[in-house]
């Protein structure tokens, strides 16, 4: 457990997700001395941490950091959330700056990078933690527990499981760092990482994997694991829309069906990167084994042959 009064300092901080991770270091009681982003739109700094010291250039945020350090006033957590393919990096500054690294999904792009950064953690003694805060919502917490009393009256119980995710973007997406599949890893990673997450964490090791669909706006396939078979969709395009969500005028759709009943997890992500945090500073938290399997399955999403789909399940969702 680790005492309030923290100081951290982010990497990131002008991108859509810092917002959260300044809100949860202000809510868990701890100070942001130090911020970096390339970009200098980052007025959202004066509504959490107004005295922060902030840099746009890496060098200059690394050199503070270290005279930090050496006068004994270093930082205690380095809090990520920069572009996919720069976590790795960002994570080894972190621990060679003797902080404890918070990192955004995904922790890296690649399995191997993972036992890079167990080397590092063994030589600097300080620790990788990253945001899986599907495993704290209410609602999948639940549905672990009701899973596991069920394998307890029935061991060898399969689910099947049907997984949508269509958060629409416009063609800036396309253009941005998240539209190259060398930074960002694809969509499987950059969208849906988090969902495999939860997927593992309710049903366990992933044993088959199989991509129907993989262009720049839509992936799908079909996963086996230990309970469960899972067909999913991930798509950052508008079309795939179900007619449900455009009548309501909504962008985002979500779907998660067990044995073709809806889990229901639309509320409650307001305040999970804070219970993430409280989570992490009480002696918790998800390191390097926790992001390992979710890596290792969008990897081979990434780099496995397609297969055609027999039952045509793609095909009516695409031709919609």
């Amino acid at each position: 457990m680790y005492k309030s009064g923290l100081r951290f300092a982010i990497i990131g901080v002008g991108g859509y997700i810092a917002p959260r991770h300044l809100k949860a270091i202000k809510d868990t009681g701890n100070i942001l001395v130090a911020a970096l982003d390339k970009n200098d739109s980052v007025g959202i700094m004066d509504s959490y941490f107004p005295d922060a010291d902030f840099f746009t250039e890496f060098e200059r945020f690394d050199r503070h950091i270290d005279k930090l350090r050496r006068r004994g006033e270093g930082v205690d957590f380095v809090s990520i959330c920069s572009p996919n393919y720069l976590h790795d990096a960002h994570i080894r500054f972190a621990l060679r700056s003797g902080a404890n690294a918070i990192c955004e999904k995904p922790l890296v792009l690649n399995p191997w990078n993972v036992e890079g950064l167990r080397e590092m953690e063994k030589e600097t003694g300080k620790k990788v933690y990253t945001i899986l805060q599907l495993r704290l919502h209410e609602n999948i917490i639940k549905t672990k527990r009701m899973v596991e009393e069920t394998l307890k009256r029935d061991p060898l119980k399969i689910w099947d499981i049907d997984l949508t995710y269509i958060t629409s973007r416009g063609n800036w997406y396309f253009t941005s760092w998240k539209g190259d599949d060398s930074k960002s890893g694809g969509l499987a990673t950059n969208i849906g990482i988090h969902f495999f997450d939860m997927l593992s964490f309710i049903f366990g090791d992933f044993k088959k994997n199989v991509v129907y669909l993989r262009e720049k706006d839509a992936y799908a396939g079909y996963l086996e694991l230990e309970h469960a078979r899972v067909r999913w969709f991930l798509s950052v395009n508008a079309k795939y829309l179900p007619e449900s969500a455009v009548k309501q005028g909504k962008r985002t759709y979500r779907s998660i069906t067990m044995d073709g009943v809806e889990i229901e997890f639309s509320e409650g992500f307001t305040e999970l990167h804070t219970e993430s945090y409280r989570h992490i500073l009480s002696g918790g938290g998800f390191g390097l084994d926790d992001a390992l399997p979710s890596i290792k399955v969008v990897s081979e999403i990434r780099h496995i042959d397609i297969e055609k789909d027999d039952t045509g399940w793609v095909g009516k969702i695409i031709k919609k």
